[in-house]
């Protein structure tokens, strides 16, 4: 993704808001908004947002993970599940 070929500046947010807002939802791609001609925020639709934090969640459970094999913390996987179905 290369946030260099959607970049406004604020004057064409202000002036073409409902219009941004439609690009925004319809493309699905980000918008960088320049202020005095430097970046300042990304605007990006809610399904996007929500799928980027979604995202973010189950790399951070990833790296939880790899951090604890690192450091030994593991388990066969045959004693978790017998551990498991001993909790019924």
């Amino acid at each position: 993704m290369k946030l260099t070929a959607n970049i406004k500046p604020i004057s064409h947010l202000k002036a073409h808001t409902a219009e941004v807002v439609r690009r925004l939802m319809d493309e699905r791609e980000p918008l960088v908004i320049t202020q005095n001609g430097e970046a300042k925020v990304v605007m990006q639709d809610v399904r996007s947002y929500e799928e980027t934090q979604e995202t973010l969640a189950l790399l951070k459970v990833l790296a939880l993970g790899n951090r604890q094999i690192e450091a030994g913390r593991v388990e066969p996987a045959r004693a978790v599940f017998a551990r498991l179905r001993g909790a019924d």
